[in-house]
């Protein structure tokens, strides 16, 4: 699976420049999916590049605590203006962040729609700083 490679070439490049004096987030949100995608697709690209991330820098990734509560269309499907509406409450908080860390993982950026909402509702769930992880930006 790509996603092991992907993540450790990421990792490489946490380790060599991002991290070497700033601290290390609490927590690893990666981006969900709707169940209904979730059962399409098998697996969460996001989860799976952010497991091995975790792994190494020994920082627990919370795949609870928010859900996609939006089936929402594929964002490669539609025209950028569109994007946004499409995200809009897209997410939902179970459970607090307060005065935390977190570092939301993606795969690939595009239109940032999906990040920033996700960075919303942490926020709104008290999360002190967000950080986003993604492994390529379109």
């Amino acid at each position: 699976m790509y996603a092991q490679t992907l993540a450790q070439l990421f990792i490489q490049r946490m380790s060599s420049n991002w991290y070497r004096e700033e601290m290390l987030p609490d927590l690893i949100i990666p981006v969900p999916l709707h169940t209904k995608r979730l059962k399409e697709r098998g697996f969460n690209q996001a989860l799976e590049i952010a497991k091995p991330i975790a792994k190494t820098f020994n920082i627990q990734i919370d795949k609870l605590g928010i859900k996609r509560t939006k089936a929402t269309a594929a964002q490669t499907t539609l025209k950028a203006a569109l994007r946004e509406c499409n995200l809009a409450n897209a997410f939902m908080a179970t459970k607090r962040y307060d005065n935390l860390s977190i570092a939301i993982v993606d795969d690939v950026i595009t239109t940032t729609y999906t990040v920033r909402e996700l960075a919303k509702t942490l926020k709104q769930a008290g999360a002190e700083k967000i950080t986003i992880w993604a492994i390529a930006r379109r």
